[in-house]
């Protein structure tokens, strides 16, 4: 129980600390884009949890289901959505209808299937699209999508304009694969932006930290780019569990193995991203993608 709090407070110390060097500036949320190579590696569920544990260190937490295809936050968080994105750009809901109050905190954009081929929208459905998302830059402090699996044009619209993206793998040989091809072509554009790498379902800490420097020694030999480590996610029965319940395992077992990993992720990446918000803005950096 002492590590639990000794890890909120630290969190809390940091993201005060943050707060604090904001108050001279325009204030913009931090946007952290949670992508995988493959499906199938736990990336939704690293997203709704992180999402609970940055709000619950004070922050105002918008995480934005931008699986198109294959939404599935609501599912996690076992969420009835009355309207998702789609409706916005229908025209038939406003953001503020959009967004709704999920466990433990954070506020929840759901996706829908109908959305997955952003190719096929006209230019005033994407305007609107943008224009909606942007207002949430204004209105919370750290902004969490969880992107579609792969490299597709709708996946690259999120990840290459984030200030931080989060690539999530397993140690599986094929993921391992995968998380090296996404850190490949988001990387192409050499923008400036924080790549790091996260290994879920790990058996030993020393299992996740041979993973992570392989795919960042390749990067740093081959791509001149650095893999930060985001840590790993331990193998725990505990989340399976929660799924089943439908409930969020931070919330169903704090206690358990991986909430306490998601605990120390939080910890790194608010040192990483905090202070560190890229310039322009995350929506009209997306903007300029769309249009290309």
């Amino acid at each position: 129980m002492t590590m639990v709090i000794d890890q909120a407070t630290q969190l809390r110390s940091l993201m005060q600390d943050q707060g604090q060097g904001e108050t001279a500036g325009v204030r913009r949320a931090s946007v952290i884009a949670v992508t995988s190579g493959k499906g199938g590696v736990g990336k939704t569920n690293i997203s709704v949890n992180l999402a609970i544990k940055f709000a619950s260190a004070g922050k105002r937490v918008v995480l934005l289901d931008a699986d198109l295809g294959l939404a599935n936050a609501d599912v996690l968080c076992n969420i009835d959505l009355p309207a998702n994105l789609s409706h916005v750009i229908a025209r038939k809901k406003d953001l503020s209808e959009v967004l709704v109050k999920a466990p433990g905190g954070f506020s929840l954009i759901g996706g829908a299937s109908g959305l997955a081929r952003m190719a096929d929208l006209t230019d005033a459905d994407r305007q609107r699209l943008v224009s909606a998302l942007a207002e949430l830059e204004e209105q919370a402090d750290v902004i969490l999508i969880d992107t579609g699996a792969g490299i597709s044009p709708n996946v690259l619209a999120f990840t290459r304009a984030a200030d931080h993206v989060l690539v999530v793998t397993t140690p599986e040989p094929t993921a391992i694969t995968d998380a090296y091809a996404v850190v490949k072509v988001v990387s192409r554009d050499n923008q400036e932006r924080r790549i790091s790498l996260l290994v879920n379902q790990a058996r030993t800490a020393n299992e996740a930290r041979i993973v992570h420097e392989r795919i960042a020694k390749v990067a740093r030999q081959f791509l001149a780019v650095s893999v930060y480590d985001a840590g790993y996610i331990a193998a725990d029965e505990q989340v399976s569990a929660a799924v089943r319940k439908r409930t969020p395992f931070v919330l169903a077992n704090p206690r358990c193995a991986a909430s306490h990993g998601i605990s120390q992720l939080a910890i790194r990446l608010e040192q990483g991203v905090a202070g560190t918000a890229l310039a322009g803005g995350f929506f009209n950096r997306m903007s300029r993608w769309f249009k290309r």
